[in-house]
């Protein structure tokens, strides 16, 4: 088996506490209402995780106790983050995801339009890359909307580069992959979508997603 074989690839979906997810939207909703969205958007991130073909395993990750046992109810691992901070509960994530792992894909659980589909061909395009620079590490990256952040991203192996969200982060984990002399590509797509401000939910409604975000 090669450094880049991506034939046992684990979803890792990091998600906030009911009481502090979703923070940025106080003004428009209240703390049920916000509760109530990050349980319907990880409602469908773990269900479409779950339908994707190309994954062998889904483990929530988070510190929030009730939100993981929510999560193994839908059918998923999880993981209750002793860490503090994004980054450091992917790293997490990834040990946990155990050595038979080939590659890790990060889902973070506020992309609203996310399918099976969209996460098959997040896979699918980083095997080719695999497979046109055999024996290289990969990295593949969707961006959010605004060409800054990262919405999903897929490490192959799982320790090729550090996980670098937060402020930026589409560059950062560019700027990662080049150093670690990896394969890079980016893929739009529905996964380009999150909701995270107000005007992310009026877009939303626009699109008509609303009933899938658990509003």
């Amino acid at each position: 088996m090669t450094p880049t074989s991506l034939t046992h690839i684990v979803a890792l979906v990091p998600v906030r506490s009911l009481d502090t997810g979703k923070s940025r939207l106080g003004e428009p909703l209240d703390a049920e209402e916000r509760a109530d969205l990050v349980l319907g958007l990880l409602n469908r991130t773990v269900a479409q995780a779950l339908a994707a073909t190309r994954l062998a395993g889904v483990v929530v990750v988070s510190r929030d106790e009730e939100l993981l046992v929510r999560a193994r109810m839908m059918g998923a691992a999880s993981l209750l983050q002793e860490t503090v901070g994004l980054n450091a509960g992917l790293d997490e994530g990834r040990v946990a995801a155990g050595a038979e792992a080939t590659a890790i894909m990060v889902l973070p659980a506020d992309l609203p339009a996310v399918a099976a589909s969209a996460i098959d061909q997040l896979a699918e395009a980083a095997e080719l890359a695999a497979r046109a620079a055999p024996g290289g590490p990969v990295v593949a990256l969707v961006p959010d909307r605004h060409g800054t952040g990262t919405n999903a991203l897929l490490v192959a192996p799982p320790n090729a580069i550090p996980f670098c969200f937060g402020e930026g982060s589409r560059a950062a984990h560019a700027a990662a992959a080049k150093a670690a002399g990896a394969s890079y590509l980016e893929l739009d797509g529905p996964l380009t979508f999150d909701v995270d401000t107000p005007e992310d939910l009026l877009e939303a409604d626009r699109r008509g997603l609303d009933h899938e975000v658990g509003r």
